[in-house]
């Protein structure tokens, strides 16, 4: 692991504990885990963006998107329709018949195309959106390399939204752009792909763009493109379907502008799943500022890592830094 890879929950810690007079310590050859010691004594830990406030429990639900979703929908939250389906390895330790073969066939019945997600990942790792048969297969199979259930949705239409809620307050709320560039017509989707890198560098922000990931490739086909293709002055081209930070894409501000029925909904769905901590991810067919129509819960995560997030502008890592302030002074 370089210095880029290493999360910045860690650095930002250590700047903001000796304000409430607490000590962090990092284990120094990774630089992913830490221990928080408080003027009190109490100790607390954390590793990558995973701290002491959530319990276990509510945690490890959160973790799995299909779990999450049953709860959610039980409590009458509207989310996406879709099904779980097993790698052959995992269907013989349960005993199911759930495998990718059957996946396609599901997929079949919603009509494509299907997302398609590891049901414990997150960051977008491994997120892919699959249009016939071929892309099905390739991107379970893709799935299956790092996750044994794989997740099928059908698309629904709209914003991508991030609202991060602790306790009784929101913290910031931001729209999910996916990865894209703008054309200035000469430069090829690779320099610009490559100019786009640089600017993530010179920024702080470890995001690391593939080329060669064949989400990326399949995308660009559907649009008659490819990586050497030149793109029209000021057009805009979408390399991925999902919209993490965390995999390329942007982010627009909205925190002071979120509308209130949205904030108690967020708010509200962070205590129902035992959350304290939770960024809950929203598709809204509109918009965050407009009272709520119709709109779906993506997932819920209760370790929303915010260094893509804090990485945007001045402002947003002033906000990140305000909101781990308030975490310590909630775990101590």
């Amino acid at each position: 692991m370089n210095k880029l890879d290493r999360p910045l929950l860690g650095k930002i810690l250590q700047k903001i504990a000796p304000k409430i007079g607490a000590t962090v310590i990092m284990e120094p050859k990774w630089n992913i885990v830490g221990q928080i010691i408080f003027r009190n004594g109490r100790k607390r830990y954390f590793k990558y963006s995973s701290l002491d406030i959530n319990t276990l429990g509510a945690s490890e639900i959160a973790k799995d998107k299909d779990y999450a979703n049953f709860f959610m929908k039980r409590m009458g939250y509207p989310t996406i329709p879709g099904k779980t389906f097993f790698s052959d390895f995992w269907c013989k330790i349960v005993g199911s018949r759930q495998n990718i073969d059957a996946g396609y066939r599901y997929a079949k019945r919603i009509g494509f195309p299907v997302f398609i997600k590891p049901n414990s990942g997150s960051q977008g790792n491994g997120v892919s959106r699959a249009h016939n048969k071929r892309e099905f297969y390739q991107a379970m199979q893709f799935v299956f390399t790092q996750d044994k259930i794989a997740l099928v949705q059908k698309p629904v239409a709209g914003k991508d939204y991030r609202v991060v809620v602790l306790d009784d307050k929101i913290i910031s709320a931001y729209e999910r752009i996916p990865l894209n560039v703008i054309g200035d017509g000469v430069s090829s989707i690779r320099q610009l792909l490559q100019s786009k890198q640089t600017q993530f560098v010179a920024s702080g922000r470890d995001t690391k763009i593939k080329n060669d990931d064949f989400r990326i490739t399949q995308k660009l086909k559907q649009q008659g493109l490819n990586l050497s293709s030149a793109v029209k002055p000021n057009q805009r081209i979408f390399l991925l379907d999902n919209a993490n930070l965390s995999s390329g894409g942007d982010s627009l501000d909205v925190t002071q502008h979120i509308h209130p029925a949205f904030k108690k909904i967020a708010v509200d769905l962070t205590k129902d799943m035992g959350l304290r901590l939770c960024g809950v991810d929203f598709i809204i067919n509109g918009d965050i500022t407009a009272r709520p129509d119709e709109y779906w819960i993506l997932e819920v995560n209760s370790a929303p890592g915010l260094d893509h997030y804090a990485k945007t502008g001045k402002e947003q890592e002033k906000i990140v830094e305000d909101m781990y302030l308030e975490i310590l002074k909630a775990m101590e």
